[in-house]
Order: structure tokens, then C-alpha cells, then sequence
């Protein structure tokens, strides 16, 4: 099949689910309300609570959500081939995805900009949230951790990349500073400025690796781990309009104008997808993804189709910033079928490498030996771009080869293919280092919330010392795991309990509806819930029994059980509520607070 098919089928299911069932969850299923005020309006305190203009906070949520899950993700599920993974893009997106994150954003805006944990509290009630609590809090550390060694590892002796992400940093609090002091509402022109500046950053990272400043911007992993800590704990405390959002923002056309290139290149272009459309790998035994592709591919692509750590950043910084709740519609659901075209071209970009090039990138070489297959291209392109890509799994490197080669193709530009291979790798970083700064702060917003039950003042987000204990705190619990850690002691529980997450959300979600009196829509959240909940939970149990306690790892064996037990325990509170709801009472009416927001 030739990748430009792909292109314009999952840019018409996508635009049509925007408009059709979109429009549907809008106007029918949440009744989003105009006129409606807003917790950013009620409470507008000039650092977490800021009234935002919905393409700036569109920037912000898109960059908070996509991090590593709709780049690596789709690359590995690629070990199926390239059917199953677009399929379950294609519709996961569509009916699970987009609702799990706007239904969430939606019931935070109305139950005034709070977590989940405290969403599920109000609807469900306090045994759900204390279980909730923790399994986001355990989840956000390990994502952190996890997403961050990933960073590590891409710019760790590299002054190029170390200075094309690292001056994204200055550049936001500069346009920051800009449109809160120097132009306020300026946003067209703050815009220019900082993707000018961006770019020209690109531009001059291969100058920066070759001149007298390259020691200096050359950092082992250790010095690496503080610094991205260091980094957290800033985004955390800052107020938003400074450092976090238009540093998202900002990163956000980078991402998207990147992808669109891809997508630019793919039609004038139009590779071949030379990875079969099945694999043999289907039946389980691949050298990437170590299961069958039911439950393993829904739960390896993540992000691209369906993430619990998005109804982190819907119930956390974005809640706060909405001006109007009619925006729900373009971030919440827009941003994730964003997200989904994403992780599509991120399947193009590997799937157009010859089969046996991939595996022999994605497989140590032992394992690749054992396959029987010869490589094609794979050593000229380790000679166009310098590098030995032979036995570098983990997807990064796999989707940096396929969209250099894709890029390097247009025009005759083939001898600048190390350049690109460059620049795709830190593409990669940038969308990771935007989940590491929304989630430290989500982390901080609950670990407040959770703190306020003891001491209360730490409830206020406007207290300065408690700002500043909850974030060192939390940055420190993840900081810690990444200086000392590595992907394969952190990374494997983040696909089984980031899907439970979503779960639990959707349950969540649920029961909201169904106390709104939207009962007959509730299977828009039902329906997705019931399906991931069954995978992940068989996910998560082939995991314990033929990953973990195989190789006497009794620690992520017993992580993994004591978060599939939370998960399955909240769900029956969930169920147990819908019950006594449906059939007449109104259980949890002590704790749950009424739906916020008066009308203009």
C-alpha cells in the first residue's frame, strides 16, 4: 500500500468525526453552555487560574498530552504491521480517545478546575478517591521518570541537541514576559517572533555542535537527570503565563508544522509501506513487543489512540485556563484527534522502512540473528547519518530513520539525510520534554489537594511555601527514579497502569453523566470503558505472570498487582453508584459538591 492512502483516509476520518460526533458529545451528550462561567474566570489569580485564548490553550493541552506514546508507541506496535495499528488509531481516537479527554476536561471546568482524584470523589465518593490519588500519583512518577531517561538518552553528549531544546526554555519566558508586559494581546505577533526564534534555534544547533561553546553544552546522563528535574520543579512553581504555556505553545508549532512537513513529504513522496499489513507476529512471539496483538498493540500505541495520563493534563493545568466552555469542543476532542494523525505519520515513518531494516534496529542483535532475515538499506543509511543504527530498540530511533528518509527524498536533498536524522531525534525530545513540565505540575496540584486533607492550608494554590514543598516533593520522588534508573526498570509498568488510568477515568466519566440525567448517552464512555478495561486488566496479568515473575522481578510484579487490584476496586465503586442512580436514590450526596460555574 502507498502511504499517501493513509494520509487521506485518516484526514477524513478525522475531520468527520470532528464535525459529526464531535459536534454530537457538544451539543447533546455534555450540553456545553456558552454562557457558562468558567473556574479561569472565577478564579482568576494570575498564575494557575488564567483566562486563555483557545488556540494558545490548544497549543498548551496538545503539547501537555503528546509526549513519547504517539511517536514510540505506533513505531513498535509496527512489529503487527501496518493494519492493526491504523485501525486502532483510526477508531480508538475517534469513540475513545477524544471522548475519554473531553468528557474529563468538561467535568473538571464543572466542578471548578480539580483533579481527577477529587472529580471521582464528588461523583463517586471517598474510597474512590484515596485509591485514585494514588494510583495518579504513582503513575505520574513513573510516566515523569520514564518519559525523562528518554530524554537523557537523546541528548547526552550532544551540545546540538542540548541547545536546540534547551533555548525553547529562554524563548517562552521571553514571549511570556512579552504578551503579559511588553504587547499584551499581541498573540499573531508573539507568535512570529517565537517560532522565528525557535527555528533559528534548529538552524544553528549544527554551528553550536562544531564551535568553541560545544564543551560547554556537553552533559553526561547524571548532570542531564538534575538538570530535567531542576527543569520540573521551575515549570511547577512558575506561574503558567511565564514558562509552561507559551513554551507549549510554541513547542506545539514545531510538532504539528514538523508532521505536517512529514505529511507534505509522504504525498510528494509516496513510499511504499513496505512492512506486510499482518505480520506473523500477530499470533505473539515478535522481537519488539513481547505478546499477541490483542492486548499488547492497545496497550504499546497508548497516546495515539487512548491515554490515562491525558485526563491528568484535562483535570489539571488546561481546566484552569478555559475562557469559555465551548472551547471543551476544539482542545478536548480536537487536540486528541490531533494527537491520533500524530501517531499515524509516526506509523507511515517506520512502516516505510524494509521489514527486516526495522526489526534489525528494534531487536538487540542477538535476537534480530535469530530471525533469519538480511537487511537492505539499513547499512547505508547508517552511513548517511553517521550512526550505527543496528540494535537501538525502542522506537526512537526507528521513527528518526524512516522520517529522514522520507524528508531526504524530496528534492534531491539525500546528502543532508544526517540533518534531518538529527533534527527527528530532537523533534522526539521536544514532545517529550513538554509531558515532563504539565506533568510536575499536575503532580504538585494533587499532592496539594491530598496534603490539604491533613494541613489545609496547603490547599491554597496561592500559599508560596506550600507551592514550593509539594513540588520539591514530588520532583524529587521522580528525580530520584531517573538519576538512578533506566527505561528497563521504569518504562514497563507505564503501558499496563497508563491505560488503566484511562480506564478509570472513563468509569469516572460515566457516573458524571449519568448524574447529570444523561443516562441514554452514557454509553459514549461505557462502551470504551468496558473494552479497555478487559484489555488492560489481560495485559496486566500476562504481564505478572510471563514477564515479571519469570524473571524473579517480585517488585513490578507486585506494583503491577496492587495497581490492577485499585483500578478494579474503583470501577465496582463506580458501578455500585450507577446502580442505586439508575434505580432511583442518590448515593455520595454528602460529598459531592454541585456542578460549579454561574451563568454570565
Amino acid at each position: 500500500m502507498r502511504a499517501l492512502t493513509l494520509v487521506i483516509i485518516a484526514a477524513m476520518v478525522f475531520i468527520l468525526a470532528y464535525r459529526f460526533y464531535g459536534a454530537f458529545l457538544a451539543a447533546k451528550v455534555l450540553a456545553l453552555d456558552p454562557k457558562r462561567r468558567t473556574p479561569a474566570e472565577a478564579h482568576n489569580d494570575g498564575r494557575d487560574y488564567v483566562p486563555t485564548n483557545r488556540w494558545i490553550l490548544f497549543g498548551h493541552h496538545f503539547a501537555a498530552i503528546a509526549g513519547a506514546g504517539p511517536l514510540i508507541g505506533p513505531v513498535l506496535a509496527a512489529q503487527f504491521g501496518y493494519l492493526p495499528g491504523t485501525l486502532w488509531i483510526l477508531i480508538g481516537a475517534v469513540v475513545a480517545g477524544a471522548v475519554h479527554d473531553m468528557v474529563i476536561l468538561f467535568a473538571s471546568i464543572r466542578h471548578d478546575g480539580q483533579s481527577l482524584a477529587e472529580i471521582a470523589r464528588r461523583e463517586v465518593g471517598n474510597f474512590s478517591y484515596w485509591l485514585a490519588s494514588v494510583a495518579i500519583l504513582f503513575l505520574l512518577i513513573i510516566v515523569l521518570a520514564g518519559a525523562s531517561v528518554s530524554v537523557v538518552n537523546a541528548l547526552f553528549q550532544s551540545p546540538w541537541g542540548t541547545f536546540t531544546v534547551g533555548i525553547t526554555i529562554p524563548i517562552a519566558l521571553f514571549i511570556g514576559v512579552y504578551l503579559r508586559w511588553l504587547r499584551p494581546g499581541r498573540i499573531v505577533e508573539a507568535t512570529v517572533i517565537g517560532v522565528i526564534l525557535i527555528i533559528l534555534g534548529v538552524v544553528l544547533g549544527p554551528v553550536i555542535q562544531h564551535s568553541a561553546l560545544a564543551p560547554l553544552l556537553t552533559f553526561n546522563k547524571q548532570q542531564l537527570s538534575l538538570m530535567i528535574a531542576a527543569y520540573g520543579f521551575l515549570a511547577a512553581v512558575l506561574p503558567v503565563w511565564l514558562l509552561l504555556v507559551p513554551r507549549d505553545y510554541l513547542s506545539t508549532y514545531m510538532k504539528v508544522g514538523t508532521m505536517l512537513l512529514l505529511a507534505i513529504g509522504v504525498i510528494i513522496v509516496n513510499p511504499v509501506l513496505q512492512m506486510p499489513a499482518v505480520t506473523k507476529f500477530v499470533a505473539g512471539g515478535g522481537p519488539v513487543i513481547p505478546g499477541k496483538v490483542w492486548p499488547f498493540m492497545f496497550i504499546t500505541i497508548a497516546c495515539g489512540a487512548l491515554s490515562g495520563f491525558h485526563a491528568l493534563v484535562s483535570s489539571g493545568t488546561t481546566p484552569k485556563m478555559v475562557r469559555n466552555e465551548a472551547d471543551v469542543l476544539p482542545i478536548g476532542y480536537g487536540a486528541m484527534l490531533t494527537e491520533g494523525f500524530v501517531a499515524l505519520m509516526a506509523l507511515i515513518a517506520a512502516t516505510v522502512l524494509p521489514a527486516a531494516d526495522y526489526f534489525a534496529i528494534n531487536s538487540p542483535p542477538e535476537v534480530f540473528a535469530k530471525l533469519g532475515m538480511q537487511v537492505q538499506d539499513l547499512p547505508v543509511l547508517s552511513q548517511l547519518v553517521s550512526e550505527n543504527l543496528a540494535g537501538r530498540p525502542g522506537g526512537a530511533v526507528s521513527l528518526a530513520v524512516g522520517m529522514a528518509d522520507i524528508f531526504s527524498k524530496i528534492g534531491g536533498l539525500r546528502h543532508l539525510m544526517g540533518y534531518w536524522y538529527h533534527f527527528a531525534i530532537m523533534f522526539e525530545a521536544l514532545f517529550i520534554l513538554t509531558l515532563i513540565d504539565a506533568g510536575t505540575r499536575v503532580g504538585r496540584y494533587l499532592m496539594q489537594e491530598i496534603g490539604g486533607t491533613v494541613y489545609k492550608p496547603l490547599k491554597d494554590h496561592n500559599w508560596w511555601p506550600g507551592i514550593i514543598l509539594t513540588s520539591g516533593i514530588f520532583t524529587l520522588a521522580w528525580g530520584y527514579l531517573l538519576y538512578g534508573g533506566s527505561i528497563s526498570t521504569i518504562w514497563p509498568l507505564f503501558g499496563v497502569n497508563n491505560q488503566l488510568l484511562g480506564s478509570m477515568a472513563l468509569a469516572i466519566g460515566t457516573t458524571m453523566l449519568i448524574r447529570m440525567g444523561k443516562a441514554r448517552y452514557a454509553w459514549t464512555t461505557f462502551i470504551p470503558m468496558v473494552f479497555l478495561s478487559a484489555t488492560t486488566i489481560t495485559a496486566g496479568y500476562q504481564n505478572i505472570v510471563i514477564n515479571y515473575l519469570p524473571k524473579q522481578n517480585y517488585l513490578l510484579a507486585g506494583i503491577s498487582a496492587v495497581m490492577l487490584i485499585m483500578v478494579i476496586l474503583i470501577i465496582a465503586d463506580s458501578v455500585r453508584v450507577w446502580i442505586q442512580l439508575l434505580s432511583g436514590s442518590k448515593p455520595g450526596t454528602k460529598v459531592r459538591a454541585p456542578l460549579t460555574g454561574t451563568t454570565k
